[in-house]
């Protein structure tokens, strides 16, 4: 039988998923005519969050079946437990974060998403869920899973980008370095030994020792991906350390050292970061070719946002009124964008926003405009922004100009710079969470 590969959003806009190591599986209680089946027990507190001991056997026993999957060795019951119940920490932390945040996921993002990963999976929406059940899990908890995981991507991509800044200075000495003109991509997996906190010279040294001995049992012909799952502190070491595949210009500095004199199949020495040391394995490479022409495309939309006067289901029912309206006569777009649109920036220019390229707009809008024929009006659609409706006015190809290079740039050292801190923000918030073990 296919197996079905649910793959997780990461926190920057790549526009691929990773892989989800964990399930928080929902509680079920059940009563029988003569005997009470006992309360499920706690067996840790997150600050005031709980974590049930069968959703730790449930993410148990995931880990375990993902492990078999990738023919890896078991790293030992308590290694997995703890790998596990780590794993299990960070992700109740942030989950709370993103619900104190405000952050929310409606219906429609999630059955975007999750048509998505069936079609990278080659399969229809009903092909994917059919595949889910048949392999024995429960097609709506793997909904929420996927709900989490999108709620975790908007969580960091909010809280990192803020610690963020990119000078020009940085754009233009990255466009002209040799990194900057790389288009290589690089499949990479990883072994990272945190430095426990607070971080001193008696933690970095017992950090670097652990290092040093698991780079002796690679080079003794230990399995880089057992050594990941029984070893490392990374998000990913449930899944032998794999990162996927990575443009080589947007990984940390001091990462590129580290592969840029690799053959395929070898591994750097222990790489001292911020974070820890890693230990990186270079699996494979290709180039991507960039492309010598930008698509644009010329749109215009009206946007109900709702607020303290609109609620969200009079924004919806507001925007299927006008659209409506513009089913009758569509010429009527600039006055009813003028008249009812919440986007300051363009409602005074009847819903215009001139010409746009790939990744300029929400994933909401740039999926349902690429999809809109030209001249066409689109059905309305919820972003985070509100209700939308748009038509596409005009399609062009241009050739690729200075500033495109430059955006592209930033964009990249962008993802770089997250990737960086992305670690230290995840070193803070879990260092400063309450974390007690029943």
């Amino acid at each position: 039988m296919t197996n079905v590969n649910i793959i997780m959003l990461t926190i920057n806009p790549m526009k691929k998923f990773l892989c989800a190591a964990l399930v928080l599986t929902s509680l079920t209680l059940s009563t029988q005519s003569t005997q009470a089946v006992p309360l499920d027990k706690i067996i840790a507190i997150v600050n005031d969050e709980l974590i049930l001991e069968s959703e730790f056997n449930a993410n148990i026993s995931r880990a375990v079946e993902q492990i078999k999957q990738q023919n890896a060795k078991h790293p030992g019951s308590q290694v997995l437990r703890n790998q596990v119940m780590e794993q299990m920490i960070t992700r109740t932390i942030m989950l709370k974060m993103a619900a104190n945040q405000g952050i929310k996921v409606t219906d429609r993002q999630l059955n975007g998403t999750i048509t998505q990963i069936a079609n990278n999976n080659g399969m229809s929406l009903a092909k994917f869920r059919e595949v889910l059940i048949a392999q024995g899990q429960d097609y709506i908890l793997t909904r929420e899973r996927i709900r989490d995981d999108i709620l975790i991507r908007q969580l960091q991509e909010s809280n990192i980008s803020q610690r963020i800044q990119i000078s020009d200075r940085e754009v233009q000495y990255f466009l002209r370095s040799q990194t900057g003109k790389s288009k290589t991509e690089v499949l990479v997996s990883d072994i990272l030994i945190a430095i426990q906190s607070p971080v001193t010279p008696k933690n970095i040294k017992t950090a670097k020792l652990k290092a040093q001995s698991i780079h002796q049992k690679l080079v003794s012909g230990a399995s880089f991906s057992n050594m990941a799952i029984s070893s490392s502190n990374a998000a990913h070491a449930l899944n032998g350390g794999d990162m996927g595949w990575r443009k080589i210009a947007e990984l940390p500095t001091s990462m590129i050292a580290a592969i840029s004199s690799l053959e395929i199949g070898q591994f750097s020495q222990p790489t001292r970061t911020p974070t820890g040391f890693h230990i990186l394995q270079l699996r494979d490479t290709r180039n991507d070719v960039e492309p010598q022409q930008v698509a644009k495309t010329k749109v215009r939309h009206i946007l109900i946002a709702p607020s303290e006067v609109i609620s969200k289901s009079q924004a919806k029912r507001t925007s299927a009124q006008l659209y409506q309206k513009l089913l009758k006569n569509k010429d009527n777009f600039a006055s009813l964008a003028e008249e009812y649109s919440n986007d300051p920036g363009s409602s005074s220019q009847g819903g215009d926003l001139g010409w746009t390229e790939n990744g300029q707009m929400v994933p909401e809008f740039e999926q349902v405009m690429k999809r809109t024929q030209v001249g066409q009006i689109s059905l309305p659609f919820e972003s985070r922004f509100g209700w939308h409706i748009l038509e596409v006015l005009e399609r062009k190809s241009e050739n690729v100009d200075d500033q495109v290079h430059e955006n592209q740039a930033r964009n990249i050292i962008g993802k770089r710079k997250f990737n960086e801190e992305k670690d230290n923000w995840l070193r803070e918030i879990r260092a400063n969470a309450y974390v007690e073990y029943k």
